[in-house]
């Protein structure tokens, strides 16, 4: 059964993460990884995470299977945090909701339904994108088309020609990809304008906006970073959209995400629920409980609440700081080159725009980490290490 089977390439995350461990340098600096670090260099458990599951632990009563939909609770929720109160309010009757394993698991499972509803509708994705949406959501059968979206010149986006793509090839019933606030792996972020841009392109076009919003509250805040996806989900018939808790609630092991799907009409909301709840169940029949319990006793806490958003915020301006240190710290070093783009740019990545083999020397010669577009997650940074991180990339653009 197995013996035609040839071994895949690795991961290329996977495989530095890998030559990182087994690296002896004492300075050694990983900014590959793509999850949040604190300055000690570690992925923390949150103040409020750990005290959430204290409570669970005095008071959880069960472990039975909380069903398809997930937790009715955690998903009133995150619709609430995604959407603000208001706005979930105004849509509560056009929504489906479900929990999933994390955002990868709610990208799949809208993927399938989808494919269930509209077998020939592609996905259009941005250049680049996250690498995992690929296999996310074409596994799911769905064909992907590219847009224009990363400037390397300028370190933002190039909008005109994202628009000038869509308005030429996508149609109606296509799905539009989007990342709702800190693009990965550019860091390069729609303005407010430009999101009330996209929303008339789809108002007009019928094509239909399908939103990943996995770092919520680590671009400008939680409100703020949500801003766009608000006026669209404000705006438009239908669209989907995809919630990750791994980064800004620090749950990247507990896999806890949502799905929302919004309905034209109120009388279509059973039915697409239906369908959805019918696609998860075959599937992996129902999602983990605990990282969502861990959310809604945050989220319904008042003082968990504040804590865990005061948490965040201390993580969203390390990492804008972060920023700005390293734009200065190259600037310092007298490197001919404008990394002013950094500071402009949005939570955990950016591009330094280096060449595949400047970052072969770099990880050679210094011991520092990183994928070979030079995408880098600003939270490896440290105190400890960002002059040294400086020292090396000015030596090697130096040259």
């Amino acid at each position: 059964m197995f013996e035609h089977l040839q071994a895949k390439p690795a991961d290329p995350i996977l495989r530095l993460m890998q030559e990182f461990r087994e690296d002896t340098h004492p300075l050694k600096v990983d900014l590959g990884v793509g999850v949040y670090k604190d300055e000690q260099g570690r992925t923390p458990l949150m103040q409020a995470v750990d005290r959430a599951q204290r409570i669970l632990v005095e008071s959880e009563l069960t472990k039975s299977y909380i069903g398809p939909p997930g937790s009715p609770l955690f998903n009133e929720q995150i619709t609430r945090l995604v959407l603000g109160a208001g706005l979930a309010a105004r849509l509560q009757d056009r929504l489906a909701v479900a929990q999933t394993p994390g955002g990868c698991g709610a990208l799949r499972m809208a993927a399938e339904l989808i494919k269930s509803c509209q077998p020939e509708a592609r996905v259009w994705v941005s250049d680049p994108t996250w690498a995992n949406h690929v296999p996310l959501l074409g596994g799911a059968g769905l064909p992907l088309e590219t847009y224009p979206y990363y400037d390397a010149e300028t370190g933002g986006v190039r909008f005109d020609a994202m628009l000038a793509t869509l308005e030429k090839s996508a149609r109606a019933g296509d799905l539009l990809l989007l990342h709702g606030c800190c693009h990965n792996p550019s860091g390069a972020d729609l303005s407010n304008q430009q999101w009330q841009e996209i929303t008339e392109f789809c108002l007009r076009t019928g094509v239909v906006p399908f939103i990943d919003l996995a770092y919520q509250g680590l671009g400008q805040g939680l409100d703020e970073d949500a801003q766009g996806v608000r006026y669209l989900f404000d705006s438009v018939p239908e669209a989907l959209l995809t919630s990750s808790c791994s980064k800004n609630f620090g749950l990247y092991r507990e896999r806890t995400g949502a799905l929302l799907v919004l309905s034209a009409k109120a009388q279509q909301t059973q039915a697409t629920a239906s369908e959805l709840f019918t696609t998860i169940r075959s599937h992996y029949s129902m999602p983990p409980a605990h990282g969502a319990a861990v959310v809604e006793t945050i989220l319904m806490h008042t003082q968990l609440d504040e804590l865990w958003r005061s948490e965040l915020n201390g993580m969203r301006t390390r990492i804008q700081y972060l920023r700005q240190q390293l734009n200065q710290g190259l600037q310092a070093r007298g490197v001919d080159r404008d990394f002013s783009f950094i500071e402009r740019q949005q939570g955990m990545f950016s591009f330094l725009g280096i060449s595949p083999e400047q970052v072969k020397q770099l990880r050679k010669d210094f011991s520092i980490y990183m994928v070979e577009s030079s995408r880098i997650n600003l939270a490896g940074l440290s105190a400890q290490n960002l002059d040294y991180v400086c020292d090396g990339l000015a030596s090697i653009l130096k040259e």
